[in-house]
């Protein structure tokens, strides 16, 4: 018996490094959408009052959490912030204040309270790859994820953001944010 459950370990382990191998080798580049209508400038996108809704989904795809966004979004020349107020199902609220920098030619940085470093992102078209290390809470505890975190324009009013959250380079967790402009 103790044979068989070290073989199944290390089936798993074997089969989530060669999914993990597989993804990395055919994975999307934000240049992919260069060219793509309409364009995503932040700058444009995110001025002025905005909502969101989204979902949460655990690593087999349960939605385990719901939850709405106010955002009040603003630009002095290069520099912009974007202020957060998230209500969950639950009754849970947070808020993240972005601080958000244009490095030209589509490239952006930005910073918040619980982004550990700085967030770097690459718009191209009607998309924009946004990636970052954040401290999670869950049940009282913070974790350190990563996010990789993808924007698509599908029209001057909404964007539609998918963020894979990932810790030890396994996909734990899954966001789908709409976002609107008012």
């Amino acid at each position: 018996m103790r044979l068989l459950k070290l073989n199944w370990g290390k089936s798993v382990v074997l089969g989530l490094l060669m999914v993990s191998l597989l993804s990395s080798c055919s994975s999307v580049d934000v240049s992919d959408y260069q060219g793509t209508n309409p364009p995503l400038v932040l700058e444009s996108f995110f001025n002025g009052p905005l909502k969101a809704s989204g979902i949460v989904e655990n690593f087999s795809g349960k939605v385990i959490r719901r939850f709405n966004v106010t955002m009040e979004a603003s630009w002095q020349g290069t520099e912009g912030a974007i202020k957060e107020w998230f209500v969950y199902d639950d009754g849970e609220t947070q808020t993240r204040i972005w601080r958000i920098k244009s490095q030209g030619e589509g490239q952006y940085t930005g910073r918040a309270d619980d982004i550990i470093g700085t967030a770097e992102g690459k718009a191209s078209g009607s998309a924009l790859r946004w990636r970052y290390d954040m401290l999670l809470p869950v049940d009282g505890d913070e974790y350190q994820v990563h996010f990789d975190d993808w924007m698509y324009l599908v029209n001057d009013n909404t964007i539609i953001n998918q963020s894979d959250i990932i810790k030890w380079g396994v996909t734990v967790a899954k966001v789908t944010l709409v976002i609107q402009k008012h």
